[in-house]
Parts: C-alpha cells; structure tokens; sequence
C-alpha cells in the first residue's frame, strides 16, 4: 500500500537524522510514518510527540492496561500501523501477549481481561465510536479507578486518536514490525528509535 506522499529519504536536522539511523538500526528500515509525516513536520515531532512519550511513561494506570486502550482505540480507526506497532511493543517488553490483543473484539466475556480492563475498554470504545460516553458506563469506571486513572484514560483515548488519523489521513499502512525478531534496544535507541516509531509508549511517532 502506497503512502500519499513519498518517505523522505534524507531528513534534515540533527535528532531526525539520528532518529532515522536508530530505527533503521532496530528494524532495518526507517519507520513510515517518521519518514512521511514527521520529516515533513519536525517541529510537531519533536515538541508535541516528544511530550507525549513523556506523559506516556508517568501514567497512573498499569502498562498491560494502557497498551490494550491504545490497541482497541487504533483497532477500532483502523490504523494498521498503530495497532502492528503497540502489539510488537507489548510482546517485546513482556506486557502482554498475542492472545490478548487478538481477544480484544470480546473483551466483555473473555476471561483474558479483568473487571477494570473491561470497563476501560467499554469507555474507550464508547467514546471512540460514539463521541460519548453513556453515564452508567462513567459511574462503572469510577467503581475501579481513581480520578488520575480516569484522566489517563482519556488522555490514551485522545491521543491515540491523534496518532490513528495522522497515518489514516497519509495512508500510512502497517510497517510488520511484529514480523521481526527485536534486537536489543539500549536506552538512547528506545529515547529515539522506539520512541519515534509510535507511541509504544516511548512515543514520539
């Protein structure tokens, strides 16, 4: 699947240039959607996407739970790239495993799931495919979250959202992340590499 517009192959500046050789290090290719939207567009990449890797990593909420609200609320979009890449991160680091992500269509009677994870999903699904959320649906989540945790479901709904139409509206398709074997990633690569990739959660796109 071609993108809209063509990957650019030389980026400019120093931290895109380096972004570029991390993930073309970690998966013998520069992540599509660096190479379409954010080498186009370094100072959204670099400001905005960064800060959300950040917020990313201070989240209230278990990790295994904030990976499977980014996965529903990409799968739901059908952003094939989103949902490739947070599923090569949960396996990668442990977080979860294929059955779970493939279970998430039942969420509401798999056993995979807990009561708190399936009350999350339900909000995350109500607000992404209705732009609302039903009040009895709000009064379960309060049953198993604290308000900071409520706020960090928003936020992983509203900005996986943002990260879904960027690639839908280029055409940005999955790059197979979860068809390689992960290398070993160091720190600095995870900061730039990983991170760039998408929000897994070391963000960044």
């Amino acid at each position: 699947m071609a993108t809209f517009l063509p990957p650019v192959e030389k980026p400019r500046g120093l931290l895109l240039k380096m972004v570029y050789l991390f993930t073309r290090r970690q998966f013998g290719k520069v992540a599509t959607p660096i190479a379409v939207f954010s080498a186009r567009m370094p100072a959204g990449f670099l400001s905005f996407y960064g800060k959300v890797s950040r917020l990313d990593k201070k989240l209230a909420l278990p990790s295994q739970t904030a990976i499977i609200i980014r996965e529903q609320v990409a799968s739901i979009n059908g952003c094939l790239y989103c949902m490739d890449a947070a599923r090569w991160y949960a396996l990668r680091e442990s977080q979860g495993n294929a059955a779970r992500f493939d279970a998430l269509s039942q969420y509401r009677t798999s056993p995979l799931f807990t009561d708190a994870e399936r009350v999350a999903l339900e909000y995350a699904t109500e607000l992404t495919t209705d732009k609302e959320v039903k009040p009895d649906t709000f009064a379960l989540l309060t049953r198993h979250f604290d308000d900071r945790e409520i706020c960090d479901i928003v936020w992983l709904v509203a900005s996986e959202h943002l990260y879904t139409m960027s690639n839908i509206g280029l055409n940005i398709g999955s790059d197979g992340l979860c068809e390689l074997t992960p290398k070993r990633t160091t720190r600095d690569s995870t900061a730039m590499g990983i991170g760039a990739i998408h929000d897994v959660p070391a963000d960044g796109f």
